[in-house]
């Protein structure tokens, strides 16, 4: 038998200000995205996390997504 996922997943932090701007003085083009995990029954909204974006050379909130 297949075992059950658990209370865990996966989920991608993605930078909220690359998303939304295309700003000139970026590093490079694109948007940057972080991997982790979090609890489902803990934390059933999603996430959003204060990290560092290598792109707007920043710290900025990541919010999860899908």
């Amino acid at each position: 038998m297949a075992k059950s996922k658990g209370a865990r997943i996966v989920v991608h932090l993605e930078c909220s200000t690359c998303r939304t701007e295309d700003l000139v003085s970026k590093r490079k083009a694109g948007v940057f995205r972080y991997t982790t995990n979090k609890n489902r029954k803990n934390t059933p909204s999603k996430l959003e996390i204060n990290k560092f974006c290598p792109n707007c050379n920043k710290h900025v909130q990541f919010k999860e997504i899908k």
